[in-house]
């Protein structure tokens, strides 16, 4: 794994991926790398016109690519469910999603579903997403899927009996919590693949500290001119670039031997260098805590794994 970079990329020619929030930062530089190795690609936003500019730059970028936006709001489930529609009716089958998209420490807010944004978008959407896509992802042999955490995921464990911080809300520790529930979802996805035998593999990564527009969100959203400021010399002169941050991405959606339920983040620190196995809160390896969350998540979304039923 050492010094792993882009060059490193099996030839991803005949595959289909789909990578959420993938008009900026950390998402487009993965969709842009794998089209760059021939995967066809769908570039899942929320935003149509930022979807649509983002495939026409891949495009520019990487002139041979076969890249297309799609809409998709996480924070909607209605929105989920027609995507994968759509997905289904054009495609049979789906060998990577990358559960890329995401916000971070916004201000206390619902999803149009009434959950509590960070929650209801970092992890009930992927969770509703990854689950509808499921028989696509069945029917490829190899197929990944990767969900992008945090190593800020060790800020605060899940509260199974507070999950919407309704109690409760600090914006922290609830991207926290959303972070620690993409990496239980994983642990428990991995369980339930290996329970039927198959040969999907779920796995995580976290791009460290990267320059993105996700740090910049929430002070512009709040008016916190300062808090923006900070946040913006911290990416210019702390932070690697988002094409750094996308390598333990691309490690683990491409890589030979990725194994189910590990957690691939930047070898110095966790917060910047090429691609290495990166320490985890033991909570996110509790087992009880993953099926609870998991039961409660298919309450919550609807969306049941029948094919993982064990």
């Amino acid at each position: 794994m050492s010094g792993w970079n882009t060059d490193d990329i099996p030839d991803q020619g005949g595959r289909i991926v789909v990578v959420t929030g993938a008009n900026s930062g950390i998402g487009y530089v993965t969709a842009r790398e794998l089209a760059r190795r021939g995967a066809r690609v769908v570039l899942a936003c929320r935003s149509e016109s930022r979807g649509v500019e983002a495939a026409d730059r891949l495009a520019i970028e990487v002139p041979d690519a076969e890249a297309e936006f799609a809409p998709l709001d996480l924070g909607d489930l209605d929105s989920v469910r027609e995507f994968a529609a759509a997905y289904g009716r054009k495609y049979d089958r789906l060998d990577v999603l990358v559960d890329n998209a995401g916000v971070m420490a916004l201000p206390q807010g619902r999803t149009a579903d009434g959950f509590e944004t960070q929650f209801g978008v970092n992890h009930l959407g992927h969770f509703a997403l990854t689950g509808l896509l499921l028989p696509a992802l069945l029917a490829a042999p190899g197929a990944r899927v990767v969900s992008v955490s945090s190593f800020m995921h060790a800020l605060a464990n899940i509260d199974i009996n507070d999950l919407n911080s309704e109690r409760k809300y600090g914006r922290w520790t609830a991207y926290g919590r959303s972070k620690t529930a993409n990496l239980l979802f994983v642990h428990e996805l991995a369980r339930r693949l290996a329970a039927i035998g198959s040969d999907v593999v779920a796995a995580a990564a976290h791009p460290g500290y990267a320059a993105t527009n996700l740090m910049t969100v929430a002070p512009r959203m709040e008016g916190r001119r300062n808090s923006e400021r900070f946040m913006e010399i911290g990416s210019r002169f702390v932070a690697q670039s988002a094409e750094a941050g996308a390598l333990p991405t691309l490690y683990a959606a491409t890589a030979p031997g990725v194994r189910p339920d590990s957690f691939t983040g930047p070898s110095i620190l966790g917060f910047r260098g090429s691609p290495a196995k990166s320490r985890r809160a033991r909570w996110t390896l509790n087992d009880r805590a993953g099926q609870r969350l998991w039961e409660e998540s298919e309450r919550l979304t609807g969306v049941t794994y029948d094919a993982l039923k064990v």
